[in-house]
């Protein structure tokens, strides 16, 4: 059953993986809130107004009961504790901690080193050619999913992690858009790119899609 909480209003941009991922967290509560769509291309989260929201003057940020959520990993925990049912993460605590290393394997290891931000010194500030920035953005997701087709190999069903929707997937639904988006050769990963093409059929991750948000384009 869907639940509009009034209270909650989804500072993102469309195209961002981590907004992307915050959005089928949200869509697997049921939960129907507000976005508020900052511009990442023209800087747009380093606006006044928004920096008084989030100091770190990145996307998402969650408004929720009068406070401001920052990071979206802590923001589907506090999602999972605050509307418990359906769980993202498992009962059993080994399971727990699989399926926060599959989150965190995104989150820590591939998604950072090729946010905007980072692209952006590469290109600006060192002068890496576009070649250099492709081949960067190839070897951290390669290497990423290098590891996730095994985990998804020794932990998966219909999903990431078994046949009930987690944070794993909330995760590697959007990096593999991404990877797919930079143009990487996704040849060596046939397990892990049969699992996202299930999961993009589930009513929760497809409303997710950046393409079928009011700001895309």
């Amino acid at each position: 059953m869907e639940t509009h909480d009034p209270a909650l209003i989804l500072h993102g941009y469309w195209r961002s993986g981590t907004s992307y991922r915050t959005r089928i967290a949200l869509n697997i509560k049921g939960l129907r809130y507000d976005q508020v769509s900052h511009d990442l291309r023209t800087g747009a989260q380093r606006a006044p107004d928004y920096l008084a929201l989030n100091p770190q003057g990145l996307v998402p940020a969650l408004e929720v009961e009068g406070h401001v959520l920052i990071q979206s990993s802590a923001i589907m925990e506090w999602l999972d504790e605050r509307y418990p049912d359906p769980p993202l993460l498992p009962r059993g605590a080994i399971d727990r901690a699989v399926v926060r290393s599959m989150a965190m394997l995104v989150a820590c290891d591939i998604h950072p080193l090729n946010n905007i931000r980072v692209l952006n010194r590469l290109r600006d500030d060192l002068g890496a050619s576009p070649e250099v920035v492709k081949g960067w953005i190839a070897h951290w997701i390669a290497q990423g999913f290098g590891a996730l087709e095994r985990l998804v190999a020794d932990h998966g069903g219909r999903f990431c992690f078994g046949d009930a929707l987690t944070l794993a997937d909330c995760h590697i639904v959007p990096q593999l858009y991404s990877a797919e988006r930079f143009g990487v050769d996704l040849s060596d990963f046939p397990r892990l790119v049969e699992t996202v093409e299930r999961l993009r059929a589930e009513p929760p991750v497809a409303a997710a899609h950046p393409d079928r948000q009011v700001d895309a384009g």
